[in-house]
């Protein structure tokens, strides 16, 4: 009986909310399983304690299984970071906690919103694109390997 509701809660959609500083240890977790240089719990409990930085964290049951981080000032915002956890991504979850970080960061007064992809992140390129932005700028030869760096940014309203 306990397998069938561990299959059931692990198809079901996540629970999206403010991340905390107890979730801290998990998102840098995540961090670390998507990024070649993952931030450390310490760096993350500084942004998550930062009053300009808004965080929001996906989880199922008592996992977390992404998150989305970026700092607002001066009516912009900038994604820092968003991560799902290998195991849980091509689910939608990238998806569902940008389209509430967004509704968040809009209700917060921020009209205009950056960020940064390498530009062979085919998966990340697709979500911003079908989700708004438009490209920018571009970064030549930012990422190891020669990749360039995506300046993305999107009007909230």
């Amino acid at each position: 009986m306990m397998n069938f509701v561990t299959r059931l809660l692990a198809r079901s959609a996540p629970l999206i909310a403010e991340a905390r500083e107890c979730d801290v240890p998990a998102i840098a977790a995540v961090h670390a399983a998507s990024f070649r240089r993952g931030w450390s719990e310490d760096e993350f409990r500084h942004l998550i304690a930062d009053r300009a930085v808004v965080c929001h964290r996906a989880a199922i049951g008592r996992k977390l299984v992404g998150f989305i981080i970026s700092r607002v000032t001066a009516g912009e915002a900038e994604i820092l970071s968003v991560a799902v956890a290998p195991d849980r991504r091509g689910r939608g979850f990238a998806r569902a906690l940008l389209d509430l970080h967004l509704r968040r960061l809009a209700g917060l007064g921020v009209r205009t919103v950056f960020l940064e992809v390498g530009e062979t992140n085919a998966p990340a390129c697709r979500l911003y694109r079908q989700t708004g932005f438009a490209e920018v700028g571009r970064r030549q030869g930012y990422y190891d390997g020669g990749a360039a760096a995506l300046v993305l940014r999107r009007d909230l309203g």
